[in-house]
């Protein structure tokens, strides 16, 4: 076990936001639209490029790792601050409040409007509105099947109060932290044992949170190791990361290179078939692989580079704001542009249709977020201000103090 470093607490991105990272979420978004675009015309299925669109579910990894980075971060910036650790029961408000009003608004228009939802039953609106549809097979409705994604993040909302507490412990220990926040490959590891054991049905178990704790985790691995870089209190092993950052090219191309890997038969079918569990193994191996090469330029690095001007630009700042509406919204433009077409499903062009489903999307999300997610995430900052670092000569707290 590590000891305890005292850390550098003038560094101001121990604490401060990093406003690339909202990019990040826009290319998430971006990938799954066109991913549904792809399946939807049938371009994934029936051409050569098309195993990359079949691929760009790669943005789901893409937003388990940023979470995992950013919802773990305040535990370990707040220990390596020395300042107390977040309150558990304002997390959850913000969480609540991040989350629920535009999801369940989502859910109510697409129970009642498309025609395939009709009649919805009371167990629909119910599986919906709790974040329960993985749980039984078949159960995802239309407009809504990109939910499965948000059902399993919120299963890891909720356990990541315990799991911070416990990884990063009552002082700042860097290696230590590292260490137990690595542990959610073991889970992987050990679900996807169970599934080639036949314990595990592959079916729709591949879609709870064991299956992807190793994305989170990774997210959380990378945070730890960002807390410790600008506290200047990690191992010198971990200024690789800013090395890296410091090629944003290479990073970039590397990740393209395992991507093209995975739109190989070695990550499994690229249709709804069912993987093997090497394959989805592979798969979900290889999608962690390319989200942290695609987030280390964008989090990483000593300076200010043209890479975190860019992404920290106002378009794609704006970009990232309404990404968690073009998530949720797109999957009814779709199905809204096949209905009015009376298009059968896998026909159509793809650009023609990724076209109306961005554009659709983003008319969509904004009114969400400035209708919806912007005003119940003010009601989250209604708080008395958050406790500033202390002074070098005041003891710095070892413990939680009630919020």
């Amino acid at each position: 076990m590590s000891a305890t470093v005292t850390p550098n607490r003038s560094h101001p991105s121990i604490t401060g936001r990093l406003p690339a990272l909202d990019a990040l979420r826009a290319i998430g978004s971006v990938a799954v639209v066109a991913h549904h675009v792809g399946f939807h015309t049938g371009v994934s299925l029936n051409s050569q490029w098309g195993t990359w669109l079949a691929r760009m579910d790669v943005g789901v990894a893409i937003f388990f790792v940023l979470s995992g980075f950013l919802l773990f971060r305040p535990w370990a910036s707040g220990i390596a601050a020395g300042l107390p650790r977040p309150g558990v029961r304002r997390y959850f408000w913000r969480r609540a409040l991040r989350i629920l009003p535009a999801y369940w608004l989502t859910v109510l228009v697409c129970l009642i409007v498309l025609p395939q939802n009709q009649p919805a039953s009371a167990g629909d609106w119910l599986r919906h509105l709790t974040f329960t549809q993985i749980y039984q097979p078949n159960q995802l409705r239309a407009g809504l099947s990109q939910t499965w994604s948000l059902a399993t993040e919120v299963v890891f909302y909720l356990v990541l109060p315990l799991v911070a507490v416990l990884a990063v412990g009552r002082a700042w220990r860097p290696v230590r932290t590292l260490a137990l926040a690595a542990g959610g490959a073991l889970l992987t590891a050990g679900w996807l044992t169970l599934m080639g054991l036949g314990i595990v049905d592959t079916a729709i178990q591949t879609m709870w949170l064991p299956s992807y704790a190793a994305w989170f985790c990774g997210g959380m691995v990378l945070a730890v190791a960002h807390v410790a870089l600008r506290s200047g209190t990690g191992p010198a092993a971990l200024r690789i990361l800013d090395d890296l950052a410091a090629a944003p090219v290479a990073c970039w191309a590397a990740a393209a290179g395992l991507l093209a890997i995975a739109t190989t038969p070695i990550a499994g079918p690229l249709d709804l078939a069912e993987p093997t569990v090497a394959e989805f193994a592979v798969k979900l191996t290889l999608y962690l692989a390319v989200s942290a090469l695609i987030m280390i330029p964008v989090a990483f690095g000593e300076r200010m580079t043209r890479v975190h001007k860019a992404f920290g630009s106002a378009a794609v700042r704006w970009l990232g704001l309404v990404s968690y509406g073009l998530f949720l919204w797109h999957p009814l433009v779709i199905e809204t542009i096949y209905l009015v077409a009376d298009r059968p499903l896998f026909t159509g062009g793809f650009l023609e249709t990724f076209s109306l489903t961005m554009a659709g999307g983003l008319v969509l999300a904004a009114a969400s977020y400035y209708g919806v997610e912007r005003p119940a995430q003010a009601l989250g900052d209604r708080r008395r201000p958050r406790p500033t670092a202390p002074q070098p000569e005041q003891r710095v707290p070892t413990v939680n103090s009630p919020h």
